[in-house]
């Protein structure tokens, strides 16, 4: 096994998620050493830590003006990643010819996005559940319609003794007599730029991948300045309930944000200052179904892994009576 191979099994434990606490390289040498098979010279692991940090799909990243390593934030899946540069070109990639650099930006504003979504929600007492390997590369085109890219989790909870949301056990045992689920659950698309041209596609899509929840959410980065598209956005929600939404971020402002990394780590000070940005517009709220089509669910968990997951964090939260936010394996 090469010793990039190696590399880019090892590293994903060893390396903090966040920025501010990266681990010095001599530090990440004596530990990647410990598991690496070969007698490796420290200037070649150095050599690999540089080199993989340039490359996008690798685990590591080096921080910004400084020595430290962490690991690299989650990259955009395959199908999302091109819907959206579909989208910025009409339809036609062509339109980018070889100009990386303009798609590699494009791609850092949906990952910015969607860690603003995360902290968004975390901060306001919803709980974001994101689907990755349905959207990875090799991925039926069809995904797109049947899964979220978020799942927004709410639960009726109380403030514990130690500061965690404990669910309120007695709403848990009438709801399950009532044959009632104790969340609520609402599969969201996420797109950075609404459109004329694509409103449609990004509405039904939502509706189509939200079939099964208990609602569905169209979260747009920008805002909706167009009043006609604003008014076309209604009519269909009026029509088939998919609420619309938007943080008021320009592709411009996303520019300006720092690493997703960062948003996602950010200290309280931070996060409220990344809030004071947003401008949240409610365009048309979303029409929410007492029941879950469990049939639907199901059907879904045959084509990825990752409705098991979700199933699996929410039995725990049920089990031990407190919500908890999802912890992805590192």
């Amino acid at each position: 096994m090469s010793l990039r191979t190696q590399l880019t099994e090892i590293l994903p434990p060893l390396l903090p998620s966040n920025p501010a606490e990266s681990i010095k390289g001599t530090e990440l040498i004596r530990l990647a050493r410990l598991q690496l098979n070969g007698a490796y010279s420290d200037a070649s692991l150095r050599y690999h830590f540089s080199i993989m940090s340039c490359d996008p799909a690798s685990p590591i990243a080096k921080v910004e003006k400084g020595q430290g390593y962490y690991r690299r934030t989650a990259p955009v899946p395959a199908l999302t990643g091109a819907q959206e540069l579909l989208a910025l070109s009409h339809g036609r990639l062509d339109d980018f010819g070889s100009d990386h650099e303009a798609v590699d930006a494009a791609l850092e504003r949906l990952r910015k996005f969607r860690a603003v979504v995360m902290r968004y929600y975390d901060v306001n007492g919803r709980f974001p559940f994101v689907f990755r390997q349905a959207f990875a590369q090799g991925s039926p085109l069809g995904n797109l319609w049947k899964f979220p890219e978020v799942v927004l989790v709410d639960w009726e909870t109380g403030e514990g003794p130690d500061g965690e949301l404990t669910l309120d056990p007695t709403m848990l045992s009438l709801k399950q007599r009532m044959g009632l689920p104790p969340f609520r659950l609402h599969a969201a698309r996420l797109r950075i730029q609404p459109s004329l041209d694509s409103f449609r596609e990004d509405f039904f899509q939502a509706l189509s991948a939200s079939i099964w929840a208990q609602g569905g959410e169209l979260i747009y980065a920008a805002p909706v300045l167009d009043e006609a598209l604003a008014d076309a956005l209604r009519r269909l929600n009026a029509a088939f309930g998919v609420g619309v939404i938007s943080f008021g971020l320009t592709p411009q402002a996303l520019d300006d944000l720092p690493r997703p990394a960062n948003i996602l780590n950010a200290h309280p000070k931070e996060t409220e200052a990344l809030m004071e940005r947003l401008d949240v517009h409610r365009i048309a709220a979303p029409h929410s179904r007492q029941h879950i089509d469990w049939q639907a669910l199901d059907g879904l968990r045959r084509e990825s892994p990752e409705i098991d997951q979700l199933i699996a964090w929410l039995s725990s939260c049920i089990e031990n009576g407190r919500a908890e936010a999802y912890r992805e394996e590192a």
